[in-house]
């Protein structure tokens, strides 16, 4: 009797897998199906393990634990970014281009085999303990994560706020691995922020590409546009930006571009998949002023995307240093249980054909982000006119702009940061030379 019943579970299975083989099919190029290896001879041999470990097994498993287990591996031996999703996981992906979840705040891959940190998202609790692009996570709450897929480390990285989570940390200058220990919270993605920079120059930060990121870039170019009249550049901050959606990443890039490719994808045929073409705008929506793109190693995924485009149709220079080099594609499939499949499925590539996948994108001018130096004592200077007795103050004439000085937390960063600070100096040498060509035409 119990023979039967292991009979009838297997050929349940076998019947599970031939099915996914089925749905597999729709997403493969004509003609593959005819060359494909006979699947049911490796189905054999799967019925035969999965026979031997339900009855062998150390622990007793079910064939639907086996069958999960068997599906994530043969998913992840793909490359890192490919998975299986339970319905609880596929849940928790569609949360999180929405709106906000409960967790640390880190974008992450595997790379080389290593549980890897794309970037850390600003302003949560990740970031500001100090956690940073290419950092090694070792291990999760004292859990190796050798082995450990990308959804198993998201699942094991998460949890309700308040809770904590250790992460063991290796890092470039590290003799020895560091535990950082983070209390999760609730991660609020506002996507777009704006600062004005004062000298006619905008500040534009994209922190991630999710569901309204298009909507808000535009209105807050707009707010911008109308307090400032004097706009003559601005500044895309897409630094430590890890990505998100394929079309917001189009759509951004759209805004400022009238004409001309943005985007486009190849899958294993070898043939143009998506294709994203920019549109014009019409005069109330025209942003066609100086722009300079900052980007890092920790901008990846559709920040790249936008970057290559801006940077390949020469509406934007790039400054920083080469980006994260995140460049495949991978489609969201639901089953029909509410699990899904996320699987790569095509490469990105630029508008001149520059592949992102593992090379990045290399920014016109390479800038390094320099430590802030400690803030040197005072030392005895020279005598100036101001150090005389009873010397005559000018105050200086007042700005005709009211719109010139800086934001104050502007100044703050604007302190800090030197790779902002040079797209500034070229924004600014940008207008210095559109107004000598004016004068000469």
């Amino acid at each position: 009797m119990d023979r039967r019943k292991r009979i009838l579970k297997t050929l349940g299975a076998l019947i599970v897998f031939v099915a996914l083989g089925a749905i597999a099919a729709q997403f493969l190029p004509r003609g593959f199906a005819a060359k494909a290896e006979d699947p049911f001879r490796g189905l054999k041999t799967f019925s035969q393990v999965l026979d031997i470990v339900q009855r062998s097994y150390v622990e007793e498993k079910t064939i639907g634990e086996l069958i999960d287990g068997a599906i994530k591996g043969m998913l992840s031996s793909l490359d890192p970014h490919s998975s299986y999703l339970t319905k609880e996981e596929y849940s928790e992906l569609q949360i999180e281009t929405k709106g906000s979840f409960s967790g640390i705040g880190i974008e992450i891959t595997i790379r080389n085999n290593v549980l890897t940190v794309v970037s850390p998202i600003e302003g949560t609790p990740a970031y500001k303990l100090g956690l940073k692009t290419n950092d090694h996570i070792l291990k999760v709450d004292g859990k190796l994560t050798k082995n450990m897929t990308l959804m198993e480390a998201v699942r094991h990285i998460r949890g309700p706020k308040g809770s904590e989570v250790v992460l063991t940390i290796m890092r470039e200058g590290f003799d020895a691995p560091k535990d950082f220990a983070i209390v999760r919270d609730v991660i609020p993605i506002k996507s777009v922020r704006t600062r004005w920079l004062g000298n006619g120059i905008g500040y534009v930060r994209v922190r991630h590409f999710q569901s309204n990121t298009t909507k808000d870039l535009e209105n807050a170019l707009s707010k911008m546009e109308k307090k400032h009249k004097h706009l003559v550049g601005a500044v895309l901050d897409l630094r430590n930006n890890p990505g998100g959606l394929l079309d917001q990443a189009a759509m951004v890039a759209d805004v400022f571009l009238d004409k001309g490719l943005i985007v486009y994808t190849k899958a294993r045929t070898g043939e143009r998949d998506l294709v994203y073409q920019a549109h014009p705008n019409d005069a109330s929506r025209r942003h066609d002023y100086a722009l300079v793109v900052l980007v890092n190693g920790g901008t990846a995924s559709a920040a790249e995307i936008v970057a290559g485009a801006l940077q390949d149709h020469q509406r934007a220079v790039a400054l920083g240093t080469t980006t994260f080099g995140k460049g495949s594609v991978q489609t969201i499939i639901p089953m029909t249980d509410g699990s899904a499949l996320r699987l790569t499925t095509a490469l990105y590539y630029t508008p001149n054909g520059r592949v992102i996948q593992a090379e990045g994108i290399t920014p016109d001018f390479v800038v390094e982000q320099a430590v802030a130096p400690e803030k040197a004592k005072e030392t005895p200077k020279g005598l100036k006119e101001k150090d005389l007795k009873d010397y005559m103050e000018v105050k200086p004439p007042e700005s005709k702009e009211e719109d010139e000085s800086p934001d104050d937390d502007a100044k703050e960063l604007l302190s800090k940061d030197n790779q902002l600070n040079r797209a500034v100096e070229i924004l600014k040498s940008w207008e210095v030379f559109r107004r000598v060509a004016v004068s000469k035409s």
